[in-house]
């Protein structure tokens, strides 16, 4: 595992980043179904993803834990990187993970070279708004019935970008 802030002494010991491979598949396919997206990622899907070489994917473990309570996982092409998703179990929200988590990630994008981090957010999520705010990122766009939600509806994504460097 890797370095990060041991900054979130809890009982379950303190929290550590470090790098997603297949072996971790199920269960970031289970974390993904938490985070109340439409379309859920399957554990072949995320074993995919976790393969691709194009894809950087980081965990946050709780003491000697080797299965992560959230995760995040970018594409990064060229000097660019976007989200592919970031999820942090229910009940492990709201304590620093997330923070704690992305901030380790762009570590390691800005090491492999990108420059830029995107994402987008669905418009009404105030929380991970917040967090990206705080973490330097700026709204660049709007993309109108981006996401879709269980009820048919659809709702607006707001992109925003990070610089890296």
């Amino acid at each position: 595992m890797s370095w990060l802030h041991s900054l979130l002494g809890r009982k379950d010991g303190p929290a550590r980043t470090g790098p997603l491979d297949v072996r971790h598949a199920r269960q970031v396919a289970a974390l993904h179904h938490q985070g109340g997206f439409a379309r859920l990622w399957e554990p072949g899907e995320c074993a995919a993803l976790l393969a691709d070489r194009a894809v950087v994917s980081d965990g946050v473990f709780l003491g000697s834990a080797s299965e992560p309570c959230g995760f995040v996982m970018s594409r990064v092409a060229a000097d660019e990187a976007e989200i592919l998703s970031i999820v942090v179990a229910g009940g492990r929200r709201r304590s620093g993970l997330g923070q704690s988590l992305l901030c380790a990630h762009m570590a390691q994008l800005a090491a492999r070279g990108a420059a830029r981090l995107f994402l987008e957010v669905e418009e009404g999520n105030v929380a991970a708004i917040g967090l990206y705010n705080r973490l330097g990122f700026e709204i660049v766009g709007r993309r109108e019935g981006y996401y879709a939600k269980a009820d048919g509806t659809r709702v607006a994504a707001l992109v925003m970008r990070r610089d890296l460097g």
